[in-house]
């Protein structure tokens, strides 16, 4: 697995790319995130840019480049 470099304190408002767009949505935006006491994150909302769907993520998940690109390519 090859990493993208994030950090959990950035994630907000953070732009991504879909490796592999599915309905023509490729480009997404981290629109909430929530921590738990120790700062540690434990949820996050994304959002397509074009459709405006929203759907939870695990920020874990957006570390993996196979799924997803950090910015908007």
């Amino acid at each position: 697995m090859s990493s993208n470099p994030i950090s959990p304190k950035k994630l907000l408002n953070s732009k991504w790319s879909a490796v592999q767009p599915e309905n023509k949505e490729k480009h997404f935006l981290i629109t909430e995130v929530e921590y738990d006491e120790e700062g540690v994150v434990i949820y996050c909302l994304m959002e397509a840019v074009l459709t405006q769907r929203s759907f939870p993520v695990s920020w874990r998940v957006l570390k993996d480049d196979k799924y997803w690109l950090t910015g908007w390519r």
